[in-house]
């Protein structure tokens, strides 16, 4: 007889006579677990091998573009788009007033939006004094002073007895307002020549301070204006109860109340200008008439007034241009509008910051009134993303993604003390994401960029001489996150299948020789 060939030897499944298998209760049981937990584990795996997972990766961030874009949309509470300015500031320059892709909103006290909505156009220059004015300040009061010194204590004796109040509230530091002030006497000069003109038929040809164009377009206001001053320096509880924040604010009362500020060209031609049509604009609302008999009463009475001390005294320092008067504290709301700054900024990928400050190029501000409390509705960077990006892409980011690339969406930053401003350290990780159409490529990258924040804010305390400003300071990580859409391989699936099947049947079995076993042992 010949010998069995090596290959008949190797056998590892050999059969086991039927006669020889038992059939239990115990290994039915057994048998049925197995089969449910096999059939769990392979649909698990079967949905492993069919799902997506997210792999995040660390690497140095190799981005070669020159500029990162930033997407804004914050509401300055206490400030008017007129001063409402955006600076950027980086290690590679500053640039200041940034009007590209910029809107402005104008908030009204209520937080309601007005409709006029206009782009941050550069500010227009003014004529900061009228060139035709050559005297100095100290030359035009040689003859006494014109334009009237307010206080505490007249200001609003002066709104009751005038009908018209052309009022400069002033800084003695502030370059502008030493610039206006010989514009602003001659002014006076002209409303009180005019006024007399028109009172007592005063002879023309006269000499004056002032040219014959300036005193002709004077005649054509129709009612008297008295032009009044404040320093805001010796008497600032005037000017902080008027809501002033910037000087100088050239502001026209009537009947009063504040009617509107000047903000036009300061020359004494165009200043008349200006008064006659709101005296003219006033009087047809008003329905009445130019009614010099009146006015010649109303202002002879101011100058014989003798029923009081007081006014007596006013009546007196009126014609010098001094006056009387006791003010109380006011907030008006429509002083302190708001403005809603949105758009975007392309900014150098270096360090930096954007700040909102208060700006003009006419006036000069006022840090103890200067509030840049502000909301943050919106601010990102990259390219902006769909509405309906988080929804159409659950599942193929990481959880909270979106919030995480717009952190401070919805925070409130109230500034409650003078000289105080939130100032917010943003860094700045870019992050890829493989999903498709997400965002707009640039130069066909492979994935898709977009930029998590990881913002802190504090309240910062400024000098005393220093305009607050709401900063946004922001640094790119070098370091990057690439989170990429990884798949199960088909031979790691069949893999993990079959040691499914063995693993659960060498379990199995070791755990019904066990129970054998422990059951044999008892029944001896």
């Amino acid at each position: 007889m010949s010998p069995r060939p090596w290959s008949a030897n190797l056998d590892m499944y050999r059969r086991v006579p039927t006669d020889l298998l038992e059939g239990t209760k115990r290994g039915s049981i057994l048998s049925v677990m197995a089969i449910v937990t096999m059939t769990v584990l392979f649909l698990l795996e079967t949905k492993a091998f069919f799902g997506v997972r997210l792999a995040a990766e660390m690497t140095l961030d190799s981005n070669d573009d020159a500029q990162i874009r930033i997407n804004f949309n914050i509401t300055m509470m206490d400030m008017k788009c007129e001063y409402a300015t955006i600076d950027i500031k980086s290690d590679l320059g500053t640039h200041q007033n940034i009007t590209q892709h910029v809107n402005k909103l104008q908030i009204d006290a209520e937080g309601v939006r007005q409709r006029y909505m206009s782009r941050n156009r550069h500010q227009t220059d003014i004529a900061m004094s009228d060139p035709t004015v050559t005297a100095t300040i100290d030359q035009l009061h040689e003859d006494g002073v014109d334009a009237v010194d307010l206080d505490e204590r007249t200001i609003n004796y002066a709104k009751k007895t005038q009908e018209y109040l052309f009022v400069d509230f002033f800084a003695s530091w502030c370059s502008h307002c030493r610039d206006l002030a010989p514009t602003w006497e001659v002014l006076a000069e002209v409303m009180d020549s005019a006024a007399e003109e028109s009172l007592d038929k005063k002879i023309e040809g006269e000499a004056h301070k002032y040219s014959d164009e300036d005193y002709n377009e004077a005649k054509k206001v129709e009612l008297p204006v008295m032009v009044g001053k404040v320093d805001c320096v010796n008497h600032a509880t005037v000017c902080q109860q008027e809501g002033i924040m910037a000087y100088p604010t050239l502001r026209m009362f009537v009947d009063g109340q504040k009617y509107a500020d000047y903000n036009g060209h300061r020359t004494v031609i165009e200043m008349v200008h200006w008064l006659s049509a709101i005296e003219t604009k006033h009087k047809s609302e008003k329905g009445t008439e130019n009614k010099i008999d009146s006015t010649v009463h109303d202002i002879a009475h101011e100058f014989t007034l003798d029923e009081k001390p007081e006014e007596k005294e006013w009546a007196e320092k009126i014609k010098k241009h001094r006056h009387m008067f006791s003010a109380t504290n006011n907030w008006n709301d429509d002083d302190h509008p708001g403005c809603q700054l949105s758009g975007f900024l392309n900014v150098d990928r270096s360090p930096g910051n954007f700040h909102i400050i208060a700006r003009s190029k006419s006036k000069v501000f006022d840090p103890r009134v200067t509030n840049v409390s502000h909301e943050v509705h919106h601010l990102s960077f990259g390219m902006p993303r769909p509405a309906d990006f988080a929804k159409k892409n659950a599942g193929e980011v990481p959880p909270h993604f979106v919030e995480s690339t717009q952190a401070m969406n919805g925070n409130v930053y109230v500034t409650k003390n003078l000289h105080e401003a939130h100032h917010h350290y943003l860094k700045v990780i870019t992050t890829n994401v493989d999903v498709p159409l997400a965002y707009p490529r640039n130069n066909n990258k492979q994935f898709t960029t977009a930029y998590q924040i990881l913002p802190s804010s504090q309240l910062s305390l400024f000098p005393e001489d220093t305009v607050p400003e709401a900063k946004f300071a922001y640094d790119l990580s070098p370091i990057a996150i690439s989170y990429k859409k990884t798949y199960m391989n088909w031979y790691d699936y069949v893999t993990k299948l079959m040691a499914i099947v063995g693993g659960t049947f060498t379990i199995v079995g070791l755990l019904e020789s066990g129970i054998h076993a422990a059951t044999s042992k008892k029944n001896r």
